[in-house]
């Protein structure tokens, strides 16, 4: 380890704390500095390699040029008053990180203020927990292309190992990289709910306990459902109450929050025009949930069917999670790609599902699918068309269909796996209904549609109201 301080690192909640730890087991020394000067002396005195500072001077002066440091702390505000006091201090070369969860064109602003003083931005997606930070995370850096230069080596050695290599790569300009981080979430987002339907099916429809979803859940994770979360959730459901000795995942309130990532995924599919009906679902599921009284009210009003299931959907159940699972990393994945067209940014989509083979909340087997499929075209249109994506979707697409029935049939509401489903059947499909809606425009304000029997058609306008 080097015997003076080479990177900085600005707040020291859990992340920050174990991103320092890391770097320090990794040959780095670390500089450190929080706002709550109590914080800095108690990890100093847990930690006494790490140079403790008191200022924000301090640590810049504690560094060599060009300076590296990162800070981990909250998005929004504390962001900006920090990079107003810290810019002065700083010349021209050095490079500050973002490693929170900042809005993205957030980002883009903060990232072009700091080019104009010569000083480098980089607005970095950080995944994998407190658990990532200590031991290995995946990371998605953004901003100017220079800062990867000084900056990649440092943290292909903290970020985590997969057989595919350092999960971490340079994603492109100003905002890119919290841009991929908040898809990631997005995913994220959609990969929780459609495991959380699936549990819901086997503890409702099929009357099986936590101890024996975990069970199911440990078989499927040793196949192509290999992944972290499906692993999690066995791991959550082993866990016993301490005070009635129940599974605690039957004493947890029903009620799901969220920090946003998610809901600006949403936002910005709307703005850019692209589909993404499984995370949205995933959004709408946990806004569902927080109407907790609304829905016990309800729950005593609507008994539901009585309809049994067919045990048939037990052995259908892991190829129908594994075909929604595609249909959804699809739709974030294009989402990406749009991104990447609207702001320039040059998104190398494999390297992304690269880096979120390993560390991350992600990482999944079926993401070796996507690399793939990515490899072959990088120009995909979309994921579903890839020869072995199309082979895995419609070995899955008979069991989606039967699970989602069968589960609708019982009264279990399955919206995210509905949602993937209809994402392939809307893909899919030459001719969609829509041919109606434009028609209906037209007709009540003139907003005109174009022929379908022409080639280059222009938009034309029917009085379809006329006596």
């Amino acid at each position: 380890m080097s015997t003076s301080p080479t990177f900085g690192i600005i707040g020291l909640g859990t992340m920050g704390e174990n991103l320092a730890l890391n770097l320090m087991d990794h040959g780095t020394r670390v500089a450190v500095w929080n706002l709550e000067t109590e914080w800095t002396d108690r990890f100093v005195a847990a930690h006494p390699d790490v140079v403790g500072c008191k200022t924000l001077a301090e640590l810049v002066k504690a560094l060599p040029r060009p300076r590296r440091m990162l800070m981990m702390i909250k998005a929004g505000a504390p962001v900006d008053l920090t990079l107003e006091k810290l810019a002065p201090l700083l010349e021209p070369g050095d490079v500050v990180i973002d490693g929170g969860n900042s809005w993205f064109k957030d980002t883009q602003r903060r990232e072009a203020a700091w080019r104009e003083k010569g000083l480098h931005f980089v607005g970095m997606g950080v995944s994998g927990g407190s658990e990532g930070a200590r031991r290995g995370p995946s990371m998605m850096p953004g901003g100017p292309k220079a800062s990867w230069e000084v900056l990649g080596p440092t943290l292909e050695s903290i970020a985590a190992k997969s057989k595919h290599g350092a999960c971490v790569a340079y994603v492109g300009p100003d905002g890119a990289g919290h841009f991929v981080k908040m898809v990631h979430n997005g995913i994220e987002y959609g990969d929780m709910q459609l495991i959380a339907e699936v549990y819901d099916v086997l503890r409702r429809a099929f009357g099986y306990d936590a101890g024996r979803i975990a069970e199911t859940f440990e078989a499927w994770n040793k196949g192509p459902l290999d992944s972290f979360l499906l692993e999690l959730s066995a791991t959550v459901l082993r866990v016993r109450d301490g005070k009635t000795g129940a599974p605690l995942v039957d004493k947890v309130l029903d009620v799901a929050g969220q920090k946003g990532t998610g809901k600006w995924s949403a936002q910005v599919a709307l703005d850019l025009g692209v589909p993404i009906p499984t995370i949205n679902a995933a959004i709408d599921a946990r806004l569902m949930s927080t109407l907790k009284t609304e829905r016990v009210a309800a729950s005593r009003l609507y008994a539901g069917p009585k309809t049994k299931v067919d045990p048939s959907l037990l052995e259908a159940m892991p190829r129908a999670l594994y075909a929604a699972k595609l249909c959804s990393y699809a739709q974030g994945m294009a989402l990406i790609a749009a991104g990447s067209r609207e702001w320039k940014w040059g998104v190398d989509l494999k390297e992304m599902a690269r880096i979120w083979t390993g560390g991350c909340i992600i990482r999944a087997r079926l993401l070796e699918d996507v690399m793939r499929a990515f490899a072959r075209h990088a120009d995909l249109p979309n994921l579903l068309v890839d020869e072995d994506v199309r082979r895995a979707v419609g070995e899955g697409e008979a069991s989606l269909r039967a699970l989602v029935g069968g589960a609708q049939a019982a009264g279990v509401a399955v919206p995210a796996l509905a949602a993937s489903l209809a994402y392939f059947d809307g893909y899919r499909t030459a001719e969609l209904p829509q041919n109606l809606t434009q028609a209906q425009r037209d007709a009540f304000g003139a907003h005109t549609y174009q022929r379908n029997d022409e080639a280059s058609p222009p938009f034309v306008h029917t009085e379809w109201l006329k006596p």
